[in-house]
């Protein structure tokens, strides 16, 4: 029995196009699922960073204080490897964890936003000025012959903060703010 004609495309057309439509879908569903989860692993390869001005980083400070700190810090109960920096590297910084990685840089320049109006906190005997960022928070310590900065990701928590502010008091001797 002869087919009609009503202007729509053979069946066989239209069966290679639902294949083909299907086949598609299905390809862009793996690759999804594929690339998502290379995105999810934590990434363990060297991190780079942009150099700061950070005239003082060869200072006798930052000489004592960037060998004694942590292979590891803990950060809301997780344990964050001490973390290899990209070539070329910034003096006198260490990174921790991956995504998102905890930096200190030591001998860093004198904050723009430290003032005498300042609302700084104190940390274990050490003096840090807080300024908030775009999903991370930067730290200055401030009562010290270096500034020191320690960025972490709003997700860190407290535990950073307070190992490296004891370390801080242990390894630099206090001096009165600088404005």
């Amino acid at each position: 029995m002869p087919e009609e004609q009503t202007g729509a495309p053979p069946r066989r057309v239209l069966v290679l196009a639902a294949v083909l439509a299907v086949a598609l879908a299905a390809g862009v569903a793996v690759l999804s699922l594929v690339t998502r989860s290379e995105q999810d692993k934590p990434a363990d390869g060297p991190l780079a960073l942009v150099t700061v001005p950070a005239s003082q980083a060869d200072s006798p400070e930052c000489a004592t204080l960037v060998p004694a700190l942590p292979a590891q810090l803990t950060s809301n109960g997780t344990t964050l490897n001490r973390r290899e920096i990209a070539e070329p590297a910034p003096p006198a910084t260490v990174a921790w964890g991956a995504p998102d990685a905890i930096v200190l840089r030591c001998g860093i320049d004198r904050p723009a936003e430290l003032t005498q109006t300042s609302q700084l906190r104190t940390v274990s005997g050490v003096q840090w000025l807080p300024i908030e960022g775009d999903g991370t928070s930067t730290w200055y310590v401030v009562d010290r012959n270096v500034y020191v900065a320690l960025t972490v990701p709003d997700s860190a928590g407290t535990g950073p903060l307070q190992t490296i502010s004891d370390l801080v008091a242990a390894k630099l001797p206090a001096v009165p703010l600088r404005f």
